[in-house]
C-alpha cells in the first residue's frame, strides 16, 4: 500500500553511531562445494533456508571448517536435513567437478509436523540456539510463510533430532504481517541484545517483492522463550522490537504502508532479498542482507518487457516461457548489503524511525558464482537463498539457487577484520630468564615472537608460536653463544592467513642465559 505521508517524524538525519563497521573488504572468498545426491526431491530446487550448528558433526575431520548446516530441501517438500562442512574449493574455471561435497548428517524431515498444512509458493527461515531461558536443550527455530497471508500464526521450534523433532508452535508476531516478518531467521550476538533488546535473541524478518512488505528488507527481534516454555499453540508473541521496516504497519491490514521518503535508497520492486546474518568479527560488525538485485528500470507485467496496466485494456499475455506477471528490471545481480547495527539499535530504543538505517555497504558476488543468469526456460528467477554464519570461525555460507543442475552449491567467505599490533615489553626474572609481556588484540588465534641480534631487528631461528587465550605473556631462557650478546624481541599478531604489522622491539638483554635457543613450533614458556 503506498502513501504520501511520512507518517509524524519529519526530518531524519541518519549518522553512524558504530565506529568499527564490517565492509565488503572484510570478506575473503574462501570457495564452494557441493550438496550429496539425494534423488530429485532432495536438494533439487532448495536452499531458501539454512542455518549453522557449531556442535554438528563432531567425529568430522580438523580441517579448519567445523560444525553442520541444517538447511531446507525441495521447495516444494519443504523438509530439512543436517549436512557435513567440507572444505571449500575455489575453482578458476568454475568446474563443479573441483568442489568437495557435504555428506548427509541426519536425512530429510519435516521438522514442524505438518502445522503449517500446504503453503502457496512457500518461504521459511531456521536458526538454531543453544538453550534459553528454562529450556534444557539447544533449539531449531523456524518460520514459515506464503505467497499471499493474513495475520496467521508462523513461527515455531523445535529439537536438534529430525528423527523425533518434537515441534512447539506455531505463534503469531503479536501486529506484524507475515509479509514482513516470516522468512529469513538469524541470531542476534549476545552483547548487542543485552544493550537494545534484552532477552530477544532472535532476528526474524522478509522482504516480499514489490511493495507489500516495504520498501527494503523488514527485521523484528523475538525471544518465545520469553513467553513461555514453549508458548501455547497459536500464542501471540507480544514482546517484538522492529528493527527494520521501511514503511508503517497499520493495524490489520497485511500491507505494509509506505511511502517514497521510507524507502531503502537501492530499493527496486524487482529485489529479492533472501537471507540475513549478523556478522562480527573482533570489535567489527554488521547485519547483512544477501538477496537478487533488480538494477536499472523496472516494471510491473511480464519477462519480455510486457507492461501490465492497471486499468484496462489489457495486452495479451506473453506465450511460454514469458507468462509469469509480476516484477522486472532490466538486469539483476546477485549482492550482499551491510548495514550498521548501532542504527537498528537507535531503531529499537525508539530514536529513529523504522525505515531510517541505509546501507552503508555492498558486495557484488556475480564474479564467485557458478550461475547468476535468470532463466525463464528453468524458471529460474531467484539466483541465492539463505545464509548463515558461523560466528567462533568467522565463516559466513550462502546458498546458491540451481547452481549444480537443479541442485544449491554453498559458497563460503571468511569475515576478518585487519589485525592491529600489539605492544611488547620485556622484564628480566631471573639472572638465567627473562619475560615478554603483550597487549591482547581482538581477533588473534596466535602470536608470533620473533628474536635478532641486531636492534635493525632481522630475525633469527624459529618463532614461538604463543595461543591466543589466556597468555599475554611468555618466560624463557636464551641460550648465548658468547657472553655479552644481547637479543631483541618483536611480537606479530595471526589468525589464519591473517597477520599484524610487527610491534615494537625490545631486548638489549646482556646477561648469561643458557637455555636452548630455538623452541619448536607450539612450545610454550615455563
Amino acid at each position: 500500500m503506498r502513501a504520501l505521508a511520512a507518517g509524524l517524524w519529519l526530518a531524519v538525519v541518519v549518522c553512524s553511531l558504530h565506529a568499527e563497521l564490517l565492509h565488503s573488504s572484510d570478506l575473503e572468498y574462501l570457495g564452494a562445494f557441493r550438496l550429496p545426491d539425494e534423488g530429485d526431491y532432495g536438494w533439487n530446487w532448495s536452499g531458501f533456508a539454512a542455518t549453522f550448528y557449531p556442535d554438528g558433526d563432531p567425529s568430522g575431520p580438523v580441517d579448519g571448517v567445523p560444525g553442520s548446516i541444517f538447511a531446507l530441501g525441495h521447495n516444494q517438500l519443504q523438509l530439512v536435513s543436517e549436512i557435513s562442512i567440507p572444505v571449500p574449493v575455489i575453482s578458476p574455471t568454475k568446474n563443479l567437478d573441483d568442489l568437495n561435497t557435504a555428506a548427509t548428517l541426519q536425512p530429510f524431515a519435516d521438522i514442524p509436523g505438518g502445522m503449517f498444512g500446504n503453503l502457496e509458493v512457500p518461504q521459511a527461515g531456521l536458526a538454531y540456539l543453544p538453550a534459553q531461558g528454562g529450556q534444557a536443550t539447544g533449539k531449531i527455530h523456524f518460520c514459515w510463510s506464503q505467497h499471499f497471508q493474513e495475520f496467521v500464526p508462523t513461527h515455531g521450534w523445535c529439537e536438534l533430532s529430525l528423527s523425533s523433532p518434537l515441534p512447539a508452535g506455531p505463534w503469531r508476531m503479536a501486529g506484524y504481517t507475515p509479509y514482513a516478518t516470516a522468512d529469513y531467521l538469524f541470531d542476534i550476538p549476545e552483547a548487542w541484545a543485552g544493550a537494545n533488546t534484552p532477552g530477544r535473541l532472535l532476528a526474524t524478518g522478509r522482504f516480499r517483492e514489490g511493495f507489500w512488505s516495504g520498501l527494503g528488507p523488514a527485521l523484528f527481534a523475538y525471544g518465545p522463550w520469553n513467553e513461555g516454555n514453549p508458548p501455547l499453540p497459536g500464542a501471540t508473541l507480544t514482546q517484538v522490537t522492529p528493527l527494520l521496516l521501511y514503511g508503517i504497519q497499520q493495524p490489520g491490514i497485511p500491507e505494509i504502508l509506505t511511502a517514497d521518503s521510507m524507502a531503502m535508497r537501492t530499493f527496486n520492486p524487482d529485489d529479492d532479498w533472501s537471507g540475513g546474518a549478523w556478522l562480527t568479527a573482533g570489535d567489527k560488525a554488521a547485519v547483512a542482507f544477501v538477496g537478487t538485485k533488480g538494477m536499472g528500470s523496472w516494471w510491473y507485467g511480464f519477462m519480455d518487457g510486457t507492461v501490465w496496466p492497471d486499468e484496462p485494456p489489457y495486452p495479451p499475455v506473453p506465450p511460454w516461457p514469458y507468462d509469469d506477471r509480476g516484477y522486472w528490471s532490466d538486469s539483476v545481480k546477485t549482492q550482499i548489503l551491510f548495514l550498521d547495527p548501532e542504527e537498528l539499535g537507535a531503531v529499537a530504543r525508539g530514536e529513529q524511525p523504522t525505515w531510517a538505517p541505509q546501507p552503508y555497504d555492498s558486495l557484488d558476488i556475480d564474479v564467485v558464482m557458478f550461475d547468476a543468469e535468470r532463466d525463464a526456460y528453468r524458471d529460474k528467477y531467484s539466483l541465492v537463498g539463505a545464509m548463515c554464519f558461523d560466528r567462533q570461525h568467522g565463516i559466513l555460507y550462502l546458498l546458491e539457487h540451481r547452481a549444480d543442475g537443479e541442485q544449491c552449491l554453498v559458497h563460503a567467505w571468511r569475515v576478518s577484520s585487519p589485525l592491529g599490533s600489539t605492544t611488547l615489553s620485556i622484564e628480566l626474572v631471573t639472572p638465567t630468564a627473562a619475560r615478554l609481556f603483550w597487549i591482547a588484540v581482538p581477533g588473534a588465534a596466535y602470536y608470533d615472537l620473533y628474536r635478532s641480534t641486531a636492534s635493525q631487528f632481522e630475525a633469527v631461528g624459529v618463532p614461538w608460536h604463543i595461543a591466543v587465550a589466556p597468555d599475554t605473556s611468555f618466560q624463557f631462557s636464551e641460550g648465548i653463544a658468547d657472553p655479552g650478546d644481547s637479543f631483541f624481541y618483536r611480537a606479530g599478531v595471526r589468525n589464519g592467513d591473517a597477520a599484524s604489522p610487527p610491534s615494537n622491539a625490545v631486548g638489549e638483554c646482556e646477561f648469561s642465559l643458557s637455555a636452548p635457543p630455538d623452541r619448536p613450533d607450539g612450545a610454550r614458556g615455563d
